[in-house]
């Protein structure tokens, strides 16, 4: 069991949770990272993860095994191609493919579990709403919903010793972001966001992701570190 002020943090190895996880750290939380090898097709990610989590000094790094790839129903875990080259009209109409059922549902849960076990005082996703998300499980209404689902479901709980759900991005731009974990000393050049890399890991350039990324580095003004193909 831990004292102080701990958080665990869901990192996925993009840029987002980099700078949610920078974020606590500056609140002098001890993180603990959190990711997830479940099966999506862009698993570079979790080489990204384990370089953040190094680079933010984290003293322990959970990789969680979790083949939701055996269910499918989402683009990243197999089913169906990933769009390219949408227009961001398209991006930002309806829930895309990529979305995998239950993601942060499940995330979260195994997240308030280990919180629970480290007598964490949070535990901090790096969702958001404002550009483009089209992901039902990263609204604030979402969040509150959890927040309240584990206040019910855990011994802390029932004790009043909260687990907050903690995403502060959540009313955030991409390019705000950026300019939150520039400021932070976020290194970007360790993360990765594209859903669709080739071998060699470099990102597509043309899925939802890397659009997404490459707008947000051109409106904070700043060169996007990713080596595309």
């Amino acid at each position: 069991m831990i004292s102080g002020k701990t958080a665990v943090v869901l990192l996925s190895g993009g840029i987002d949770s980099a700078v949610a996880s920078a974020i606590a750290q500056k609140t002098n939380h001890e993180l603990f990272g959190l990711s997830f090898d479940y099966g999506q097709r862009h698993r570079f990610e979790l080489e990204a993860a384990q370089k953040v989590a190094r680079g933010l000094g984290l003293d322990k790094h959970v990789i969680f095994p979790l083949n939701l790839a055996q269910f499918g129903g989402s683009a990243l875990l197999g089913s169906g191609e990933v769009p390219k080259g949408r227009t961001e009209r398209e991006i930002s109409s309806g829930i895309p493919v990529t979305y995998v059922p239950g993601r942060n549902l499940i995330f979260l849960a195994i997240a308030v579990a280990w919180a629970e076990i480290l007598n964490a005082d949070a535990v901090v996703i790096g969702a958001h709403t404002a550009d483009y998300s089209g992901y039902p499980d990263c609204r604030p209404e979402f969040m509150d919903a959890f927040q309240r689902a584990a206040n019910l479901a855990t011994k802390a709980g029932t004790e009043r010793r909260l687990i907050r759900i903690w995403p502060p991005l959540i009313n955030m731009g991409k390019a705000e972001i950026i300019k939150t974990g520039a400021e932070l000393g976020v290194d970007f050049s360790l993360t990765f966001s594209c859903y669709d890399p080739d071998a060699q890991g470099r990102a597509c350039g043309l899925c939802d992701s890397c659009l997404i990324r490459k707008k947000g580095f051109e409106q904070a003004g700043m060169a996007d570190p990713t080596i595309y193909q």
